[in-house]
């Protein structure tokens, strides 16, 4: 089973400059936070779909499409409980139906949905490597920038890590199949501790490695591979920041909205 999302393709989308991959990622964050309405939000999601299916990153979609369903499914459930405006249209205990709400629910599980879209669209289409050579371009600290990147690479590591404890345990004929479903979940409690266990054995191996090679010795360390800055940068630089300012002006205008309380 892969761990890590990224995959190797040769699109455009692939060779962009890691600066651009970031802020590209800032950008659909920024303009999916500024609006509710699902009309709306309906634009950023159609590129979303085209690059997806230009990068050819379905698999990992498919891998994640019952978070995608429950995180749309559970938000607009939620919202019909907590958002209580607009005329009700059909009378259930609890549960405020209206159009607004439904809008509005809908609205924001469309929202999470496409935040997750476009994470897992840069994890997609970007490294490691490029990631904190991109966020060191923007000025983020060299040591920040290390570790929000370390955590991409040690979370993959401490998942497999587990699902080698957990087949190890089966081979050894441990059933962690048995049993209701708080009996299962209490089975899996034993493999906390090794792999708890192994990443602190991984941290400290990790920290003798990074003392051993200099690390913090400077403020501005190099970095081995460099970057050149390409049209297609450029274009799709300017894209973003079109991008951005379009929602926001959605958001400005009150277009972006689910319309007056009624």
């Amino acid at each position: 089973m892969p761990i890590y999302l990224y995959i190797d393709r040769g699109t455009f989308v692939h060779r962009l400059h890691p600066t651009v991959k970031v802020f590209s990622l800032f950008v659909m964050f920024w303009s999916v936070y500024w609006v509710d309405n699902p009309i709306a939000l309906l634009p950023v999601g159609l590129v979303m779909l085209w690059i997806a299916q230009l990068t050819d990153s379905w698999p990992n979609f498919y891998r994640l499409r019952w978070l995608f369903a429950i995180l749309v499914f559970t938000t607009t459930i939620a919202w019909m409980v907590f958002y209580r405006r607009g005329a009700v249209l059909v009378n259930i205990p609890v549960f405020h139906v209206s159009r607004l709400s439904l809008v509005f629910g809908l609205g924001r599980g469309i929202k999470l949905a496409e935040l997750l879209a476009a994470s897992v669209l840069f994890l997609s289409t970007t490294k490691i490597e490029e990631f904190t050579y991109g966020l060191q371009r923007m000025r983020v600290p060299y040591r920040v920038s290390f570790a929000i990147s370390l955590s991409f690479r040690l979370v993959p590591l401490f998942i497999d890590s587990a699902v080698t404890i957990v087949d190890a345990q089966r081979l050894r004929g441990y059933d962690f199949n048995q049993g209701g479903p708080l009996e299962r979940v209490r089975r899996y409690v034993p493999v906390v501790i090794p792999v708890f266990m192994g990443a602190l054995r991984k941290a400290n191996n990790m920290a003798m490695a990074l003392e051993a090679r200099g690390f913090g010795f400077s403020h501005e360390p190099t970095t081995f591979i460099e970057y050149p800055v390409t049209p297609p940068d450029i274009i799709a630089f300017a894209f973003l920041i079109g991008l951005g300012t379009l929602y926001f002006m959605l958001y400005w205008t009150g277009l972006g909205g689910i319309g007056p309380v009624k």
